[in-house]
């Protein structure tokens, strides 16, 4: 395995709030004095009820000790306990008691490897195909001009969309309905001045985990932080000599990773808004990121046909070559095995313990009629799952099947576009895929289909019923 020198800015010191010791108010009872004569018919307790009170007192005084020092572990036994009732009554209500232990090992299981990044899913046998009437074309007037980019929520229950103008959209997934929108005209021309000389485009965007941090990227050499939620400017940050390109959240975190023309990947913390380091090797424009639940990137660098994996903790990278033209993609299918696309119209699966690819799909789209492979603009894969999507500007959006050991890859199906496919994304469940589609490629106006509309397709994916 070959790696590079690393070099790192110097971070930002992070400004913790010294909070001082809080004093106790002490709060004084006002007493009204009672007239001579009702103390006179006061009534005085006996000593049984004396007795009986202060044990009240003391045992409650006992009670709230015990809650106080609970300690760090009883608290995750307690919840591990709730949590295991849960999942024994949902076995229950679905199985015989003698699948209810089988089950609920078999659950513990899956999660536990899913949240490592070793589960794989196999979910390409039950595809049979796609719905023609339940593909659904969502558009907005605000977004006339050619779509770049979509994001989905963790939940599955909003997707943001970005295109050649200065707005982003919210969509609602239950019923494909925009519920707000925001311009980033305003905010755009405030931060960076040499904005204001044309219009923003949106070419990147991400979204936390928790849906709290909304990141976009439009065209300028600023990183806007959103709210998802109330659709409010939260900050913006500034670092990079050049325009970002691409941008990525690792999962259940809100460490932001950027890349840029400039040739670097920046890391930040979006809690603290501050820019934590810069990562270095690229010899061209970053053209793609993604990243997951370790500490690390994973980059394509364009033109310089390299991958790269940006350990931070360790302080390394790591450098794959196996492309034959610009890399235009990257895309983890798990912890251990990524995808990857370009211009030259090939994909390649890659493992992060071999050098050069496991796998490598040529002319994946055809060739275009001058003779040239297909450009392949878009990639999506379902995390630890055996199947992804690709699109190009020949028509057709496909989708394969990843063979055992990730060394093989299948074509499923086709799925007939008009356009040039700017990005793609599965839903959390696989059954839907998302499609931006465009008259232009997302990152210049070199070619134009003129017969294709500006559009978002949601396609239902049809899967096999277990009788």
């Amino acid at each position: 395995m070959s790696s590079s020198f690393f070099l790192k800015g110097k971070p930002k010191p992070n400004k913790k709030r010294k909070f001082g010791n809080d004093k106790k108010s002490k709060t004084t009872k006002q007493t009204v004095e009672k007239p001579a004569e009702e103390n006179h018919d006061e009534e005085i307790p006996s000593e049984d009820e004396e007795e009986i009170e202060n044990s009240n007192a003391n045992h409650e005084f006992q009670f709230s000790d015990e809650e106080d020092h609970e300690t760090p572990q009883e608290k995750r036994l307690k919840l591990a306990k709730k949590y295991l009732e849960e999942i024994e009554k949902e076995e229950r209500s679905r199985a015989d008691d003698k699948d209810v232990r089988r089950g609920i090992s078999k659950r513990l299981q899956d999660e536990y490897l899913d949240s490592v990044g070793k589960l794989r899913r196999s979910i390409a046998n039950e595809l049979t195909g796609y719905d023609e009437n339940c593909l659904t074309v969502i558009k907005h007037k605000l977004q006339k001009v050619p779509i770049t980019c979509v994001c989905l929520s963790s939940d599955g229950k909003f997707m943001f969309s970005g295109s050649k103008s200065q707005f982003v959209v919210k969509w609602s997934m239950q019923d494909l309905k925009s519920v707000g929108f925001f311009d980033c005209l305003k905010v755009s021309s405030t931060n960076d001045q040499s904005s204001k000389k044309h219009r923003p485009q949106i070419m990147a965007m991400a979204l936390t985990t928790d849906f709290k941090f909304l990141a976009i990227a439009d065209m300028s050499k600023s990183i806007h932080i959103w709210c998802p939620k109330e659709l409010k400017h939260l900050n913006s940050l500034s670092g990079h000599r050049d325009i970002v390109t691409a941008l990525v959240f690792r999962k259940d975190s809100h460490q932001l990773f950027s890349g840029s023309n400039d040739r670097s990947v920046k890391v930040w913390s979006v809690d603290e808004m501050a820019y934590i380091e810069s990562l270095f090797g690229h010899q061209s424009p970053i053209t793609g990121i993604d990243a997951s639940i370790r500490e690390r990137a994973i980059t394509s660098g364009g033109r310089d046909c390299t991958i790269r994996i940006w350990k931070i903790t360790e302080e390394s990278q790591l450098i794959y070559n196996g492309h034959k033209g610009s890399i235009e993609n990257v895309k983890l299918i798990n912890e251990e095995h990524f995808l990857s696309s370009g211009d030259d119209g090939s994909l390649c699966i890659w493992s992060g313990m071999k050098k050069k690819p496991l796998c490598v799909k040529e002319l994946a789209h055809g060739r275009a009629e001058n003779g040239e492979a297909n450009w392949i603009s878009a990639i999506a894969t379902i995390f630890n799952a055996d199947v992804v999507a690709s699109g190009s500007c020949d028509g057709m959006i496909r989708l394969w099947k990843l063979g055992d050991h990730y060394r093989t890859i299948t074509l499923l199906f086709d799925i007939p576009v008009i356009g040039f496919v700017n990005s793609l994304a599965f839903t959390v469940d696989g059954r839907t895929l998302i499609a931006a589609v465009g008259q232009e490629h997302r990152l210049g106006r070199w070619w134009r289909i003129k017969e294709a509309a500006n559009r978002i397709l949601a396609i239902s994916l049809n899967k096999k019923t277990v009788e």
